[in-house]
C-alpha cells in the first residue's frame, strides 16, 4: 500500500534552504590569505601531554566526559583538560559526538530520572548498534537535543569556549527498527512505522527520515549554542566534522551532508577523510580493489564543493594511522596518498592536521605486514609526519589548478544515502556505489581532474563556475526538490552540456515523491528534467539541442562503465567529443598524472591503471618533503601508484633572508641580524627534528641550547650545503623549545 506523505517533509525544507539563493559573504582569495590563529588543529581527549605538543594553532578538546575510545578514563574535569592546553598556548575549541558519546547519564537516568536505552539504533535483528560500551548509536530524539544543550553545550560555553564541533551525525542504514525510529516515523509521516526490508520505498522513506533527524537535530543544538553565547557576549561557530558523502554512501550510513551547509547555524565543516574512509574498494576497468589517492581525491573534492558555494569554512583532516591495525609501512604509504590529494585542492588552506595525537605517538602497531610484533611510530616517520604538518602552518592559497583538463563535473546528491541497502532490493544493485564511479573514475583516471557537484547548491551561481559538461544519474540518487531541476534547465539552455546515463527502471524510480505526486504523473524525475528543457520527457538514447545547450542519453546505468573490463569505452568518446565539440571547452586531455604548484611547494601524483605507465619526472633543485632526511635533489621520478610533495628552491620568497625552509618542528622566535639567525623549535618530545635552514653564508658557528639558552643540546648535527646554502639541521626535540642560533662573517 503506498502512503500519503504529503505533510511537510524537513528533508524537501532541507532543499528549499539551499535552492533559495541566499548566500553569504563570500572570502576574496586576499582577504583568506590574512594570517589566522586558527589554520591548523587536532583533536583530542586528553590533557596536555608532552608527547603529544604538536603546535598546531587549536587544540580541539574532546568531549564533556572525553573519548569514549579512550582506554584511560578522565581524572581531570573537562575545565582542567581545557586550561592544560591553554597554558600551553593553544586556542581552544570543542568537539563531541552528535551520535555518540559519554552521555552514560542520559541513558541510565542520571539526567531526567528516565532510562533512554531504547533510543539506540536497533537493527532488524533486534540488536542496538554500539560505539562502545554504554555507548549506543542514537536516535536523535527532542529529549536527547535537550539534554545535549542543557548537560553539554552550555557547560562548555560557560567554560569560554566559542567554537564547537558537533561529530558524525551518523544514522546506520541497517538501523531504524528500535521503539524510538518507530515513534519519529508516525510523527514524521503520520502513519505507522514501516520495515524497511520491505520495499524499495520503505528502504527509501526510512533514510530519509534518518537524514531529517539529524537535520533537526544539529539544526536544534546549534541554534541553542549561538543564542546561549550571545546571551554571554559570545560569537560561538559551529562545524560539523564528517566523512564526506561519498564514504558515508559507500559504508551504509545516513547523514545531512550538504544541506547542512546552507543553514544560518553552520558556519563550517571538518572533512574527515583518511586511509581508513579511502582505501575502501571500488570498481574500475572491471576490477575491484583500493584505489587510496583516487578515493581521497573524491572525498576532499566532495567536501570542497559542498562548502564553496555557501562561502562555509573546511577543515582537511588526514590521519597518518587508520581506525583498523595495520603496519607502519601501509600507514606511511596511504598517509602520503592521502596528503598529496588534498593538497591538490589550492582555494583551501586550513587543516585537522591529525585526529588522537596520543593513538599516533603512543599507539603500538606492527612493524610489519607479515610480523605481530608491534612497536610505536618510528622515528623516521615521526620525523616525517611533522614535517609534512609543519608545511600546513604555511601552506599558502593558490590561483594555479591542478593540472589537466577542467570543465568536467559529475552531480551528487544526498540522496546517494536513500537508496543504499544493508538487505537486497529486488531489481536494484549498485556494488561499491558504481553507479557514482561509473561517472567519475573513467576520467580520473585518465588524468582529468573532475569537479563534483552537489544537487543541493545547483541555485548558487558560484556552483556553476567553470563547468562546461555536467555528468548525472538518477540511477543511484534521486532529486529532493523538483526546484533544482529549474536551475539546471536553465544552465544547459543557456550552452550547457548535460550528459544523462540511466535506464530509468530501477524500484526507488517510484517511490512516492514530488514527480509522482500532487498533479504529477511523471514515471522517473528525468523525466519532468527533460520537460523543463522543452525535450519529450521519455528520451531514448541519443543527443538532443535544448536551447542553446546539448543533452546526451545513455540509456546505460552508468555502474556498467566501470564494472566491466572496457565498459567505459563509449561513454568516455562520446563525453570528449561534446566537450570539444559542443562544449567548446578546448581538447580534453588525457594522461597518466597531475601537478600542482603552491607557492613554493610541488604536488604530483602518478596513476596506475591509466592511458601510459610512464612515471612524471621534475627537474630543478628540490627538497623532498616525503623524505625524512631531507635530501636535495636535482630530479625526482614519481612512478605510477606514487605521490610527490616537493620544496622548489627556485620558487622561495625572500631566497636573500634567512629562514627555515622545512622542518620536524615549528619555529618561534626568530631573529634576524646581520651576521645572524636564530630561532626557537617546538615539537613533541621523542622525537626527532630534521630542519633545513636558509643561509646567505656557511656558518662560523652555531649553538643549540635548551629554551633557556644555556643547557647546550648534546647529539645534534649541522651539516652545510654549499650549493643550496642550506644547513641539515638534527637534533631532539623538545614541546618547551630548543634554541638554536647561527652566526657567520660577513663576505
Amino acid at each position: 500500500m503506498r502512503t500519503d506523505v504529503r505533510k511537510m517533509l524537513a528533508c524537501g525544507l532541507c532543499c528549499s534552504l539551499a535552492l533559495s539563493g541566499c548566500q553569504p559573504g563570500r572570502q576574496t582569495t586576499a582577504d583568506r590569505n590574512e594570517t589566522t590563529k586558527e589554520k591548523t588543529a587536532f583533536q583530542t581527549g586528553q590533557p596536555w601531554k608532552p608527547t603529544i605538543d604538536n603546535r598546531t594553532d587549536v587544540a580541539i578538546v574532546y568531549g564533556v566526559g572525553g573519548n569514549p575510545s579512550d582506554k584511560d578514563r578522565q581524572t581531570m574535569t573537562f575545565e582542567e583538560r581545557v586550561q592544560t592546553w591553554r597554558d600551553h598556548g593553544y586556542t581552544t575549541h570543542f568537539m563531541t559526538g552528535s551520535a555518540w558519546g559519554e552521555y552514560q547519564d542520559y541513558f541510565t537516568g542520571g539526567w531526567d530520572g528516565k532510562w533512554h536505552l531504547d533510543e539506540g539504533q536497533v537493527t532488524r535483528q533486534g540488536d542496538t548498534i554500539w560505539h562502545g560500551h554504554m555507548v549506543p548509536y542514537i536516535v536523535p530524539s527532542e529529549n536527547f537535543i535537550r539534554y545535549m544543550q542543557e548537560r553539554h553545550l552550555k557547560r562548555v560555553i560557560d567554560a569560554g569556549i566559542d567554537a564547537i564541533y558537533l561529530e558524525e551525525p551518523e544514522f546506520w542504514a541497517r538501523g531504524g527498527y528500535s521503539e524510538a525510529f518507530k515513534r519519529e516515523w508516525k510523527a514524521f509521516y503520520g502513519t505507522d512505522w514501516r520495515p524497511q526490508h520491505e520495499s524499495a520505498e520503505n528502504t527509501y522513506l526510512s533514510n530519509k527520515l534518518k537524514y531529517h533527524l539529524y537535520y533537526r537535530a544539529l539544526n536544534e543544538m546549534f541554534t541553542y549554542a549561538k543564542e546561549y553565547g550571545k546571551s554571554k557576549g559570545m560569537d560561538i561557530r559551529c562545524y560539523v566534522p564528517t566523512h564526506s558523502l561519498v564514504n558515508y554512501a559507500q559504508w551504509q550510513i545516513v547523514s545531512p551532508e550538504a544541506s547542512l551547509a546552507s543553514l544560518p547555524c553552520v558556519d563550517g565543516y571538518i572533512a574527515q577523510v583518511w586511509t581508513g574512509t579511502s582505501r575502501e574498494p571500488n570498481y574500475f576497468d572491471g576490477v575491484r580493489k583500493e584505489r587510496v589517492f583516487e578515493n581521497a581525491f573524491l572525498e576532499y573534492g566532495c567536501m570542497e564543493s559542498m562548502t564553496a558555494p555557501t562561502g562555509r569554512r573546511v577543515y582537511f583532516l588526514t590521519d597518518p594511522i587508520e581506525d583498523w591495525p595495520r603496519d607502519w609501512a601501509d600507514y606511511k604509504k596511504n598517509y602520503q596518498a592521502t596528503f598529496t590529494a588534498k593538497l591538490l585542492y589550492p582555494d583551501n588552506n586550513y587543516y585537522e592536521v591529525m585526529p588522537w595525537p596520543e593513538r599516533i605517538y603512543e599507539g603500538l602497531y606492527r612493524t610489519s605486514a607479515d610480523s605481530e610484533e608491534r612497536t610505536r611510530i618510528p622515528r623516521f616517520y615521526s620525523t616525517q609526519m611533522q614535517v609534512m604538518i609543519n608545511t600546513l602552518n604555511d601552506m599558502p592559497l593558490s590561483d594555479n589548478r591542478v593540472s589537466g583538463s577542467h570543465g568536467i563535473s559529475v552531480l551528487m546528491a544526498n540522496s546517494l544515502m536513500f537508496q543504499r541497502t544493508p538487505e537486497p532490493v529486488e531489481g536494484y544493485d549498485d556494488p561499491q556505489l558504481s553507479g557514482f564511479y561509473g561517472q567519475a573514475m573513467p576520467f580520473l583516471k585518465r588524468g582529468v581532474p573532475v569537479h563534483l557537484m552537489h544537487i543541493e547548491n545547483v541555485a548558487y551561481p558560484e556552483n556553476w563556475k567553470d563547468t562546461k559538461v555536467l555528468l548525472m544519474s538518477y540511477f543511484n540518487m534521486k532529486p529532493l526538490d523538483k526546484e533544482a531541476h529549474r536551475h539546471i534547465a536553465d544552465w544547459v539552455k543557456a550552452g550547457g552540456v548535460l550528459v544523462y546515463s540511466a535506464t530509468d527502471r530501477d524500484p526507488f524510480q517510484s517511490v512516492e515523491e514530488w514527480w509522482n505526486r500532487d498533479g504529477n504523473s511523471y514515471k522517473a524525475p528525468s523525466e519532468h528534467l527533460f520537460q523543463l528543457m522543452g525535450l519529450n520527457p521519455d528520451l531514448k538514447e541519443g543527443e538532443y539541442a535544448a536551447g542553446k545547450g546539448t543533452v546526451y542519453v545513455f540509456r546505460k546505468d552508468p555502474k556498467d562503465f566501470v564494472m566491466k573490463a572496457g565498459g567505459d569505452r563509449e561513454y568516455v568518446e562520446t563525453v570528449k567529443r561534446l566537450y570539444e565539440e559542443k562544449a567548446q571547452a578546448g581538447k580534453l586531455q588525457f594522461k597518466n598524472s597531475f601537478y600542482l604548484e603552491r607557492g613554493p611547494y610541488s604536488l604530483a601524483a602518478v596513476l596506475d591503471e591509466s592511458v601510459s605507465d610512464e612515471p612524471y619526472t621534475l627537474t630543478g633543485r628540490f627538497i623532498d618533503l616525503f623524505d625524512p632526511e631531507l635530501p636535495i635533489l636535482d630530479k625526482k621520478t614519481v612512478n605510477p601508484g606514487e605521490q610527490a610533495f616537493l620544496l622548489d628552491m627556485g620558487r622561495i620568497a625572500s631566497p636573500d633572508k634567512p629562514q627555515v625552509l622545512c622542518g620536524a618542528a615549528r619555529v618561534y622566535e626568530e631573529e634576524v641580524k646581520d651576521h645572524s639567525y636564530s630561532f626557537v623549535a617546538k615539537s613533541p618530545a621523542h622525537t626527532t627534528n630534521v630542519m633545513r635552514v636558509l643561509l646567505p653564508e656557511k656558518p662560523q658557528s652555531v649553538r643549540v641550547t635548551g629554551a633557556d639558552g644555556k643547557v647546550l643540546v648534546s647529539g645534534y648535527s649541522n651539516v652545510w650545503d654549499e650549493a643550496s646554502k642550506t644547513c641539515l639541521l638534527k637534533f631532539e626535540n623538545s614541546p618547551e623549545g630548543v634554541r638554536v642560533a647561527y652566526e657567520w662573517q660577513a663576505r
